[in-house]
């Protein structure tokens, strides 16, 4: 089964409101709503693509050392995951993938690495809930985020929702601001150019982590040459 086969399984069973989420219709129209208006926003057109040249940053794991992107690109390309945060079922089951994808990944030379908003004690939840071997960092304030286009502000009535669902933002990720990345995906080569891009304003939509391997075989081609 695919990712988004998974992906697609688990949605009809949530907005079915199937035990154990026994989600109200009104909940999901208001979850659509939201997506709907982030498409027609524009956002995701206007984040960073194929071609530009990608943000440097520095995040820190959740032990507190600091990952450097300079560093990750002098060992080879680097896969960058930005996802919203443990809480949501749709990036955990990205993340697992991307695990399971990560043997590829390696005898290509790439370095692969995910980035939230959330504190480092989530982080390191997310590590032991999806038993992840690579490091997820800490974007506080959503700064790397917004670097590469990513962050948008929720809609007040989406708050409203989030909060009635004791979904708590600001708690979790240390930031008042009600933010959140678009899930997006990228490969960066060794010059910092961005090789492969895929923003998802609809969070239930992910990119294989296959989808990557061309643009890494390209990298490791032009390592070899």
């Amino acid at each position: 089964m695919t990712l988004q086969e998974k992906l697609d399984a688990f949605k009809a069973d949530f907005e079915a409101g199937k035990p154990p989420y026994n989600v109200p219709p009104s909940v999901i129209e208001t979850m659509h709503r939201a997506t709907a208006e982030l498409i027609a926003s524009g956002a995701a057109e206007r984040a960073r693509k194929a071609g530009d040249k990608a943000p440097v940053f520095m995040l820190n794991d959740p032990d507190g050392n600091p990952v450097s992107s300079v560093d990750l690109l002098k060992k080879g390309p680097l896969v960058l995951s930005f996802y919203r945060g443990v809480w949501c079922p749709y990036c955990n089951m990205e993340l697992q993938a991307l695990e399971a994808a990560k043997p590829e990944f390696d005898k290509l030379g790439a370095s692969l690495v995910a980035i939230s908003p959330q504190t480092a004690p989530n982080s390191r939840k997310s590590v032991r809930q999806n038993n992840l071997t690579f490091p997820i960092l800490s974007d506080a304030k959503g700064t790397v985020a917004a670097a590469f286009g990513l962050r948008f502000d929720l809609p007040d009535y989406l708050v409203e929702l989030y909060q009635s669902l004791k979904n708590d933002l600001p708690s979790f990720n240390d930031d008042p601001s009600w933010t959140l990345p678009m899930p997006a995906r990228y490969v960066i080569g060794q010059d910092g150019i961005i090789l492969y891009a895929e923003v998802n304003p609809d969070y239930t939509r992910r990119p294989e982590p296959e989808d990557m391997l061309p643009a890494l075989r390209e990298a490791a081609a032009s390592r070899a040459a």
